[in-house]
């Protein structure tokens, strides 16, 4: 019986060698082997056990009393209690009759602590560990926990991250758990490269991923480090971007990031073969529907021949088709696209095929990731529900739209079998990311000095999805409150609803001969016509303007210096309108355009009670595409217009459009158009057009990471015509200048910085084209952030 104590005592040392839980050395068989007779007990003794039950000890022995054992099956009930994970030692020995098992119990954690975090707090690192306040102590687990509180600084960006843990023992076998964490420095991305771009320079499609480099001012941001999920997500956004503008062959050949442990930095590296660019081909409708006719659903198809091949174009050309098939009573419709491409002409022709699909039901969706945004908010962006349908394209819709709120860093909406073999479970899971903003303006005037503004708002007001923002404003001149509060899904229905309230507060200047008042405001409604291209506006606006002077002039006590027109306009009016505008946009990005067309028309019916009757139309379009890919040289073109005519009453010089300084830069606030001789005031204008041409680029010579760009410009416009009935109040006191249609023009310089605080820009212009009494404005800046 000797020999088997001691082949049980060269297994523990085996056990011990290896750690709890690892497979016993294959010495142990061959000693084992060597023992020819077999042994047997009459009873097992368990000692040392105080918190788990003697049975269960021998629950987990394969050696049963009465029944022969031999050393395999001591060496294999050892490595059963280690791998239990509830013991620090176990040995077993035979005494006469008598198996004895000894073990000593691994404590009990009292208390998980982290000492020298700063980065990641202390709930955010116990969520990856695996030890918890009243579980059992083992080394392995320990272990586990290192690597996981290294992994979890290392997607936060801090390779040099070290985590040491200790052990600090207590009574009744209980101990505390300490991690000494040396957080190290942040392991920013100190250049991100692309390798065989030719369409796009790498300014461009640095914008189109999330990752982002470490410049000067890194440490205002988190995206500038180094993370592997964040990379893979990078990957999918070039190719998106890609098959967006016409490279539907473009793939990623590799994409690497290599650490320079002496610096502390990654090197991002993307190779990529962009293939050609393709045109559509011919563009037809097929299916298998007998009842169906192709040719009715030919309205639906966005994809049009001769236009750049645009992927996004397929995808909601078959959400389109699916719903209108769903509508039409074919639930289980598929549409599917086959492509052929023509590599000479380079075009690709496509083929939409619609069949009738095998019959699937949504058993449950699961919201997973959510915790600030409410369940519904996440619901409601489906075409689908529990108990519809199943569609592949409609959930691909769906994920597409919960991008676009942009209340989540990423969505991924993955599929399971559910109870049935026609019953799906859909999986939504989601990453949150921060909703508010910080915006500011600052900007000078030769007249008023220095102005700016500042405004805090929110997308994701309490979870709600609702967007909140409140600002305020001024400089030396001029005062303003504004909060507006927007529902995107009113009464349950994709139209979103807004209320505006707001106070504008402005002084008399030397542009401006009356102090302004201005307090309303109004309601909205937003009603989608073409899902992100085209929407519908409806809104209701009523306010109060009161025009005075500080020297209480009246048109029947004008003074000398101020113009009979604007006399006639003081005192407190109330103006009460109707409205409507189409808005079309296609921008890349409304922010930092590069690509795309914005447009709205806009039309005002005042006279809906009040003191004020005229129609207003504005319309406004821009244009952006890039000229030179290489350089990141981005062309613009802009253009505005607007005409105002009186029902009845004559306009007051506030109804009438008053020359803005960001239509036509290097002339102030009211600095041009019709003007009263003999006063020199501002009296604004009945009809106004305005045109810009722009060209930016990033500076050539500086590091990438700065974000400094350029911009030259030129702008043109006029703002001219008095609406009749103020003439009459001039009649012969005075004559107006500039009443007629008068080119003014300026050129001028900008620079732009992508700053950490959000865009910054300071615009120079110079006016080669102005009138004597017109105003002239130095530079203007502007900025925002996020928090």
């Amino acid at each position: 019986m000797q020999r088997f104590k001691s082949l049980s005592r060269v297994s523990l040392m085996a056990l011990a060698i290896t750690g709890a839980g690892a497979a016993v050395p294959e010495t142990a068989n061959i000693f084992g082997a060597s023992v020819a007779e077999a042994a047997v007990v009459s009873r097992i003794d368990v000692r040392g056990a105080t918190r788990i039950e003697d049975d269960t000890v021998r629950s987990y022995l394969t050696i049963q009393p009465g029944r022969n054992f031999t050393a395999l099956d001591i060496d294999e009930s050892l490595t059963t209690l280690y791998a239990t994970g509830l013991f620090a030692d176990v040995s077993i020995a035979q005494r006469g009759n008598t198996l004895v098992v000894d073990v000593v119990e691994n404590p009990v954690i009292g208390q998980v602590s982290f000492e020298g975090n700063k980065r990641l707090n202390d709930d955010a690192l116990k969520s990856v560990v695996r030890s918890t306040e009243r579980s059992m102590l083992t080394r392995a687990r320990v272990q586990s926990d290192v690597q996981n509180l290294l992994e979890a600084y290392r997607r936060s960006g801090r390779y040099r991250a070290s985590v040491e843990p200790k052990i600090i023992e207590r009574e009744n076998n209980r101990v505390d758990l300490v991690f000494e964490i040396d957080e190290g420095d942040k392991t920013g991305v100190a250049r991100i490269s692309f390798i065989g771009n030719q369409a796009f320079s790498d300014s461009r499609l640095r914008d189109q991923i999330k990752t982002k480099e470490s410049g000067l001012l890194g440490w205002l941001r988190t995206s500038d480090v180094y993370d592997p999920d964040r990379l893979e997500a990078d990957q999918e956004l070039l190719r998106q971007y890609y098959y967006q503008h016409g490279y539907a062959d473009f793939r990623i050949v590799s994409a690497v990031a290599d650490l320079d442990r002496e610096q502390n930095i990654f090197y991002v590296t993307f190779t990529v073969d962009e293939g050609e660019k393709y045109k559509y081909g011919d563009i037809d409708i097929d299916t298998s529907l007998t009842s169906v006719d192709p040719e009715t659903l030919r309205s639906f198809i966005r994809t049009r021949s001769g236009k750049t091949y645009n992927s996004l174009d397929v995808e909601k050309t078959l959400e389109d088709l699916t719903i209108e098939m769903s509508k039409q009573g074919y639930a289980f419709a598929q549409v599917r696209p086959r492509g052929q491409r023509d590599y000479e002409n380079k075009t690709i022709s496509l083929a939409y095929f619609i069949e009738e699909g095998p019959r699937a039901y949504v058993e449950r969706i699961n919201i997973r990731g959510n915790d600030r945004t409410r369940e519904y908010v996440i619901r409601r962006e489906f075409d689908l529900a529990e108990g519809d349908a199943y569609n592949r394209i409609l959930l691909d819709k769906a994920e597409r739209r919960l991008r676009n709120t942009q209340y989540f860093e990423s969505v991924r909406i993955t599929r399971q079998q559910g109870s049935a073999p026609d019953r799906v479970i859909i999986n939504v899971d989601v990453v949150e990311q921060p909703t508010g903003e910080v915006s500011f303006g600052v900007g000078y005037s030769t007249s008023d000095g220095i102005i700016g503004d500042l405004s805090i708002s929110e997308r994701n007001f309490l979870g709600r999805g609702q967007y909140v923002r409140a600002s305020v404003g001024g400089g030396t001149d001029s005062q303003s409150y504004d909060f507006r509060f927007v529902e995107p899904f009113f009464m349950g229905r994709r139209i979103s609803a807004g209320v505006d309230v707001y106070r504008r507060v402005s002084d008399e200047t030397s542009t401006q001969a009356y102090e302004e008042t201005t307090t309303g405001g109004g309601l909205n409604f937003g009603l989608p016509l073409r899902e992100d291209e085209l929407t519908l506006n409806l809104f209701y606006k009523i306010y109060e303007t009161d025009l005075a002077r500080s020297d209480s002039t009246s048109i029947n006590n004008c003074a000398s210096d101020v113009s009979l027109a604007v006399c006639d306009s003081l005192g407190s009016y109330l103006t009460s309108m109707a409205g409507y505008s189409f808005v079309y946009n296609t921008l890349d990005n409304n922010q930092s355009p590069r690509d795309g067309i914005y447009s709205r028309f806009e039309q005002q019916f005042a006279g809906v009670g009040g003191d004020s009757q005229y129609i207003r139309n504005e319309f406004e379009a821009r244009a952006y595409h890039e000229l030179l890919p290489s350089i990141g040289l981005v062309g613009s073109l802009r253009g505005n217009a607007g005409f105002i005519s009186s029902i009845g009453n004559r306009l007051r010089v506030t109804d009438q459009f008053q020359a803005s300084q960001n239509l036509i830069r290097g002339f102030e606030s009211n600095g041009y158009g019709p003007r009263d001789a003999a006063s020199g005031d501002a009296l604004g204008g009945t009809t106004y057009v305005a045109a810009s041409a722009e060209m930016q680029a990033p500076f050539p010579f500086l590091p990438p990471e700065l974000g400094l760009s350029g911009a030259a410009f030129v702008d043109a416009g006029s703002l001219w015509g008095v609406d009749d009935g103020l003439k009459d109040v001039i009649g012969a006191s005075s004559t107006i200048e500039s009443e007629d249609f008068e080119l003014r023009a300026s050129v001028g310089v900008g620079v732009l910085w992508k700053s950490p605080f959000g865009p910054l820009r300071a615009d120079f212009a110079w006016p080669i084209m102005k009138n004597d009494a017109d105003e002239t404005q130095v530079f203007m800046l502007s900025g925002g952030t996020r928090f």
